[in-house]
This record gives structure tokens, C-alpha cells and sequence, in this order.
């Protein structure tokens, strides 16, 4: 880990102070950043998209001298335990963090950490599932993995999910502890295009954790799921162009059959998922270029501009102007 990067993350927050003399949970998010209408629902704090209005992974270090309070999020998050060590409950399992350590959390979970200490850090690092590659699961479907298998179910079948959370304890192998410090020196520093590298750096990560640990045994899918997987690697691909119709007649299947199939194993229409591609395409070009809108619209294969605009703001909760 770089000194300077560092010696930074072990700085005092004002947070920290308050805490510290208190030992009590001072407010750290902002209220856009709680989804109000979900916290009611599920009786408990739900933080929100806020924290990917500017970029696609973030990154925080916690906050020390006080317990944080319960609460559950709508994306994916892993605690590294960068320095110290960190006790947390986890859908109500306690569980203990040490120096090199990674907890996968999945979106929904429900958990909670105890104080940490001056010599603790604990790094957050949210992630959502559009930056999970589906064209990357697809090269790692012969892995057998327990890891393999919490990636997809964030694709497939979500409702159907038997794990909250996966555990990586630290190897001798130094690579993903690597991977991890590049990806915290990346942010931490702001230099240009860090945004792009992170997320290349989070594959990488994906990739490492798929490949360092241990097999759960046989693996097996489903032939609707092999077709659904198939599907989102061809959404993934030719979002511009592609149709159901066009995907029944590659792969002989009735339209109507096709439909029911992808809706069950994602749950989300096919239509639902390839205007999210678009709209992660679309995204992608109006913060790294300066073409115009309507080029952008035609370059993802959206037509009607009401619609686009509808639902960018549905998604990111900004329209694409401000992207800008």
C-alpha cells in the first residue's frame, strides 16, 4: 500500500472525533443517500444508489469509536480489513475480520459493526451488478466455485439466493491483497480516467477470488439457466440491434416460451434488461465523450427521446445533461 494512501486513511474524520469522545453512532450519510420508502418497509436503515451518482464503484474507509447501527443497502458491498481487525453481525452471525481478510456481502444482507479501534481499518468498496461482466461468467462457468455460483445469482434467479455473504480469508498468494491495495491507491488518488481502471481492477479482483478459492463441488445448471445465460451475453453484445424475436428464431424457441423462460430465471422481462444495457452504454458515452444525445440515443439503439430521458432518470437519478 502506498504511504502517502496510507497515512491519509489512518487521518481523523470530524465524524471520528464525535465519536470518539461519545462512543456513540454519529450520522454519517446524508438522507438521499437512505432509501426512506424501503426503511419503512424492512423496518430498518436501506442505503440507496447515492453513492454512484459520479462514478461506478465506490470506496469509503469506516468509520471508527462507535458501533454502526444495523442496516442493509440495494447493491453489493465487501469489507476489507485492510489493518486491525473487525467484528461484524451479519443476518444475525457474528463474524470476525482480521488484517488481509474480505467479506462479500450480498445486496439485501443485513448487518452491523462494532467499534473499531484507532489501529483498525476497514475499507468499504460498493459495487453494483451491472459491473459484474456477463461475458466474464461465462468464461468461468467450469470453475465450480462457491464464488462463481453468488456472481451469477446476482444475475439469475435472484429470488431463489441460498447465500448472503462469502467469506475470503487471506493467502499466502499476495495477489488479491494486491489487487485490492491498487484499487484503493486508484481511488484515493483522483487521477484521470480512474473510474475506468478501478472498474478493470474490480474485474481482475472477480477473477482472482473465482480463481484462489476453494470449490464448493459438482456444479451444475439447469438448461433454462444455459439459456438465459446465453441471452445476456448476446444483450451484452448487440444491445443496439437485438429483439426476442430475432433471439426465438437463433435459438428455436417459441417467442411467448422464450419471454416466460428469461422472466423467470431474472426477474425482470427481457425488455427491462436490455433498456438497462442501453441506458449503461448511453452512460458510458455521455461521461467519456462529447457526442451529442441524439447520437448517443441512436448509437444504443434508442428512438424515442421522451423515453430515454424517462428512464436515465429513472436510473441514475439525474438526467443526462448533468452527467455532463
Amino acid at each position: 500500500m502506498n504511504t502517502r494512501i496510507l497515512n491519509f486513511l489512518k487521518q481523523p474524520t470530524l465524524i471520528e472525533e464525535k465519536q470518539k469522545a461519545s462512543h456513540r453512532f454519529v450520522e454519517d450519510m446524508p438522507p438521499y443517500a437512505i432509501n426512506q420508502e424501503l426503511s419503512q418497509k424492512e423496518h430498518g436503515r436501506v442505503l440507496s444508489n447515492y453513492f454512484f451518482r459520479n462514478k461506478d464503484i465506490y470506496i469509503s474507509r469506516h468509520n471508527r469509536y462507535a458501533d454502526y447501527p444495523t442496516h442493509t443497502h440495494t447493491f453489493l458491498e465487501m469489507n476489507y480489513m485492510l489493518q486491525g481487525s473487525a467484528t461484524e453481525i451479519v443476518d444475525g452471525k457474528q463474524i470476525t475480520l482480521n488484517t488481509g481478510d474480505l467479506l462479500l456481502l450480498d445486496n439485501g444482507s443485513t448487518h452491523s459493526i462494532k467499534a473499531l479501534g484507532e489501529d483498525d481499518l476497514l475499507i468499504n468498496i460498493l459495487f453494483r451488478t451491472k459491473n459484474i461482466s456477463i461475458s466474464l461468467l461465462n468464461d468461468l462457468k467450469r470453475s465450480n466455485n462457491i464464488f462463481y455460483d453468488f456472481l451469477l445469482s446476482q444475475v439469475i434467479n435472484k429470488q431463489n439466493k441460498n447465500r448472503d455473504y462469502l467469506i475470503f480469508t487471506k493467502r499466502r498468494n499476495q495477489e488479491v491483497q494486491a489487487t485490492l491495495d491498487r484499487i484503493i491507491e486508484e481511488y484515493y488518488s483522483n487521477n484521470d480516467f480512474s473510474n475506468s481502471i478501478i472498474k478493470s481492477y474490480l474485474s481482475i479482483l472477480l477473477v482472482q477470488l473465482v480463481r484462489e478459492y476453494p470449490v464448493s463441488g459438482p456444479h451444475q445448471e439447469n438448461k433454462t439457466k444455459l439459456l438465459t445465460i446465453k441471452i445476456l451475453k448476446v444483450i451484452a453484445q448487440e444491445y443496439k440491434t437485438i429483439s426476442l424475436n430475432e433471439l426465438a428464431q437463433r435459438y428455436s424457441y417459441n417467442k411467448n416460451y422464450l419471454s416466460n423462460v428469461f422472466k423467470s430465471e431474472v426477474g425482470q422481462t427481457f425488455s427491462e434488461v436490455l433498456t438497462r444495457q442501453r441506458l449503461i452504454q448511453a452512460h458510458t458515452l455521455i461521461t467519456s465523450t462529447s457526442l451529442p444525445i441524439a447520437t448517443i440515443m441512436d448509437q444504443v439503439g434508442i428512438k424515442n427521446k421522451t423515453f430515454f430521458y424517462r428512464k436515465y432518470k429513472q436510473y441514475y437519478q439525474k438526467l443526462p445533461s448533468a452527467d455532463r
